[in-house]
């Protein structure tokens, strides 16, 4: 939540490490185990109903032995390793003042039950405007054979020098769900910690994975034209949706649930995660493609939001065209929008896919 009060100047040893943590490397040192019924969760969450998702049959005629995850579903673990950034090398920021903006999905094969990841994690810059830290942080997801199958970034924003009212921490605090990570002092943990530091200037530990060339789309890729549309879609979300979604992701910003936070963040009420709308919109992609491995790349930048009222579905508005295509490589760039209540949801989405 962001709500400005008195602004003051950051110290000078905050700025020198906010210098000092740009180009640094690290490796979440513990693998994610990607679970079938995470998965599927996952999936119904997003409401992402391709069979590929929910059946190993349908995801064999894909050409993978277990469920295919979204995709998207790389945010679940992007939000642990943020967390553990946060936690340690970024504690410096308030959590309550970090908004994120954008979010690049690179999809070299799909995510499949029965993975286990190795994330490894970069600060590639921080940028000041203002009071206002922009984060980039890159990640690399490194599956058992130790081939990275999935990268990409994310931008976060965090706000400076804000003195926050001490009875809105309060009111926060006993709203928030009690997330609080397991450290040296719960257990004996001999690592000591969640982050494995690496040399700055070295390449991700894997190497690219080997892309799956036999996709299943839906689309002739000999009709389709640059400028062409892609049919609208629509999809609803309810309160109980954000709940689950929560739940599912890891993602435990109070303002998605508690009318309380959203009024102290200056919301008209309630609203859907960023990331759920992203889900939604990969979703309605896959609805037109027909298959999900075949996205490559996916990007959004986030610009408004859905409020969510508990008397009633939000309805979110998905549309596309194709921007261009690459006859050679029998693939397309496809600009994709979304909207709720007249109020655009992307200031930019952008996905690269390949078709049969």
């Amino acid at each position: 939540m962001v709500r400005e009060q008195t602004i003051a100047q950051p110290e000078t040893e905050v700025v020198v490490q906010q210098a000092t943590l740009a180009g640094r490397r690290f490796r979440i040192r513990d693998h994610y185990a990607v679970g079938r019924e995470k998965v599927r969760e996952f999936a119904r969450a997003t409401q992402s109903r391709h069979g590929a998702h929910h059946f190993e049959p349908d995801a064999r005629k894909l050409g993978y032995d277990g469920i295919v995850a979204p995709p998207t579903f790389a945010s679940v673990i992007g939000i642990s390793a943020t967390r553990a950034l946060l936690d340690s090398v970024l504690s410096h920021y308030d959590m309550s003042q970090i908004l994120q903006t954008d979010q690049v999905f690179e999809l070299t094969r799909p995510i499949v039950a029965g993975d286990r990841l190795t994330t490894e994690i970069a600060i590639e810059s921080i940028r000041q405007f203002g009071d206002n830290d922009f984060i980039l942080v890159t990640f690399s997801l490194i599956n058992q054979h130790g081939e990275i199958v999935q990268s990409g970034s994310t931008t976060i924003v965090a706000r400076r020098g804000v003195e926050i009212d001490p009875s809105i921490t309060d009111t926060v605090e006993n709203i928030m769900m009690h997330t609080r990570p397991v450290t040296v002092g719960d257990i004996a943990d001999p690592a000591g910690g969640p982050l494995v530091a690496l040399a700055a200037d070295g390449p991700p530990g894997g190497r690219p994975a080997a892309s799956n060339e036999i996709v299943h789309t839906l689309p002739d890729f000999d009709r389709l034209s640059a400028g062409e549309p892609i049919p609208a879609a629509t999809a609803q979300v309810t309160r109980g949706d954000l709940a689950n979604y929560a739940g599912v992701s890891g993602d435990h910003n109070p303002i998605h649930f508690s009318d309380r936070a959203a009024e102290l963040a200056g919301l008209p009420s309630v609203v859907a995660h960023g990331m759920l709308t992203m889900s939604l919109a990969g979703g309605y992609l896959t609805s037109w493609l027909g298959d999900p491995t075949a996205i490559e790349k996916f990007s959004v930048r986030f610009s408004g939001f859905v409020p969510v009222t508990p008397e009633a579905p939000s309805t979110v508005e998905f549309s596309g065209k194709i921007k261009s295509l690459n006859p050679h490589r029998r693939s397309a760039t496809v600009v994709l929008a979304g909207s709720s209540q007249g109020r655009k949801l992307f200031g930019r989405a952008i996905a690269e896919v390949r078709f049969a």
